[in-house]
């Protein structure tokens, strides 16, 4: 009994060292655009994004949170629940250490690929591969490709309309006018399409997948109509003295932000998962003795959890931010705009088609998107080669470092 609970005790801590890696590294995912922009500043998208995550994570993050501890590996083929415990406590430490490492290199990985390949590589050694659901596993590696081509070719079809509409009419007000509330109206339907479907509110409203549509549908011309009638009275009264075009992008600032709210309020429900997944299967196993039956999330969890995301967006969000809003590609407010809603539209197809989607890969590759619109000058390529590197060494130093890690402890405790 004394050695079940000091293991969970442990997972405590090493949960929230993952939520405190996931956070100072994921942050970027939704603010770096629009820092790397001037939407807002650093210290304002540090604490909007710790806020919004802390959100997410607390009252949208259960139900994801539940998955992860069966989603991996099948708990049933390990028979033996300490060796499970210890594990769980491996692949916390494992990965977030990597995160934390990949974020001291102000470098961009994915905390959901981190933790699966700590899970993957303690399950091989203690259940052999059967223990691993292999399906779930390929998933994840097409999502390496899902996940940044589609969030560039989205950004770059976006940005590309923008400008050829926008940018460069001789009427750039006018053109504003006529079509930023058509992408208010797009971006609005798949933040609601993104409710309905993703998170456990939603879900209990039980609506099939037409009447979603309609309902988002409808919701987006209404807003498009009222946005027609407001805008031009919004562009004359808060930016008289600007160029047209510093209006415009005045505008796309508005929806920049906007945009990179919703996303960090998704991310927080998402992410936390990751952090706190493995706590949450310590937790039944010295609780109830295993992980059988429904899995009610204690709040107390998804708390620690967001107040670790929290603490690390504060502390060294800063840095991959810098990486990804400003190395990459230079933004601007209309090309930050289409990085948000081209990362955000990437994560909610992915997520409806079954995919573990990636959402910093989602976001590197609209960044990237943007940018190749402009041309292949405008990228720096060198930033993403170490981006891809970090990338693709991320599942296997995650899980043979979970391995090494779980060997030590269970030669440690219990042989």
């Amino acid at each position: 009994m004394e050695f079940t609970h000091g293991i969970f005790i442990a997972a405590v801590l090493g949960g929230f060292l993952m939520a405190f890696s996931l956070g100072a590294n994921d942050v970027a995912n939704s603010m770096a655009a629009a820092v790397g922009a001037k939407a807002i500043s650093l210290r304002q998208a540090v604490i909007i994004a710790a806020l919004l995550n802390f959100i997410g994570a607390v009252f949208l993050g259960s139900q994801v949170a539940a998955t992860i501890c069966r989603g991996i590996i099948n708990p049933d083929v390990i028979h033996n629940q300490s060796i499970l415990m210890i594990g769980m406590f491996a692949a916390l430490l494992s990965s977030g250490l990597w995160v934390l490492i990949a974020t001291c290199t102000a470098l961009p990985v994915s905390s959901t690929h981190s933790i699966v390949g700590s899970i993957v590589g303690f399950g091989l050694i203690a259940g052999g591969p059967d223990v691993v659901q292999w399906w779930n596993l390929i998933g994840v590696i097409v999502s390496w490709i899902v996940s940044p081509f589609f969030g560039a070719l989205i950004s770059f079809i976006v940005f590309v309309h923008i400008r050829g509409t926008i940018l460069y009419s001789r009427q750039i007000v006018r053109s504003a006018i006529r079509w930023a509330p058509f992408w208010i109206a797009v971006t609005l339907a798949i933040i609601i399409l993104s409710f309905c479907y993703k998170t456990p509110y939603g879900r209990q409203m039980h609506l099939a997948g037409w009447q979603g549509i309609c309902l988002a549908l409808l919701l987006a011309a209404v807003s498009m109509l009222v946005l027609r009638h407001y805008l031009p009275k919004l562009i004359e009264k808060d930016m008289p003295e600007g160029t047209p075009r510093a209006q415009v992008e005045g505008v796309f600032r508005r929806m920049q932000v906007g945009t990179a709210c919703y996303v960090a309020l998704s991310q927080g429900a998402n992410d936390v998962a990751n952090a706190i997944g493995p706590v949450i299967a310590i937790y039944f196993i010295a609780t109830q003795g295993s992980m059988a039956g429904q899995l009610d999330i204690p709040v107390w969890l998804l708390i620690m959890g967001g107040l670790g995301i929290a603490s690390g967006i504060f502390c060294l969000g800063y840095k991959v931010m810098g990486t990804v809003g400003e190395r990459i590609t230079k933004i601007n407010n209309s090309r930050g705009f289409a990085v948000a809603f081209g990362s955000a539209t990437t994560v909610l197809m992915a997520s409806n088609l079954g995919l573990p989607v990636s959402t910093t890969h989602a976001a590197v590759g609209s960044v990237v998107g943007v940018g190749l619109a402009r041309g292949f000058h405008a990228v720096d390529f060198r930033v993403l080669a170490k981006i891809l590197l970090f990338w693709v060494l991320t599942v296997p130093i995650a899980g043979f470092s979970c391995i090494i890690i779980f060997q030590i402890l269970r030669w440690s405790f219990l042989d």
